[in-house]
């Protein structure tokens, strides 16, 4: 059996290795003692890492060129959503490569992007 935690900081700054570590051992140590758990098991401590949502200016910067998805609005108000390379985010416009072309998407329409997995 493997159970597999996923921990951030409600602060929304980034977990390192240590942060896994120390709550690995902490919670390790509850479970021991706890008893709750009666057969064998593997604690996998970890940041939800690749598919997090981009929020913050310097997760835009970070993570140029990387694939992304994208949800927004269009013209007459319904949901859509694309798949490409995240160029750049400004004050008014997203930007996203798709093909070798660029979508610029209106700021204020964008629902969430979010990293994805690269396609083969």
């Amino acid at each position: 059996m493997t159970l597999e935690v996923q921990i951030r900081h409600s602060s929304g700054s980034d977990v390192s290795l240590d942060d896994c570590a120390g709550f690995s051992l902490v919670l390790g140590e509850a479970l021991e003692s706890s008893e709750l758990l009666k057969e064998p098991y593997v604690l996998e401590i970890s940041s939800p890492g690749i598919g997090e949502q981009l929020a913050s200016d310097r997760d835009f910067k970070t993570f140029r060129g990387f694939p992304v998805e994208t949800s927004y609005r269009d013209k007459d108000g319904s949901e859509k959503s694309l798949e490409g390379l995240l160029l750049e985010r400004d004050d008014e416009t997203l930007q996203i490569n798709i093909q070798g072309r660029i979508k610029r998407l209106p700021r204020d329409c964008v629902i969430a992007v979010r990293l994805t997995t690269p396609s083969a």
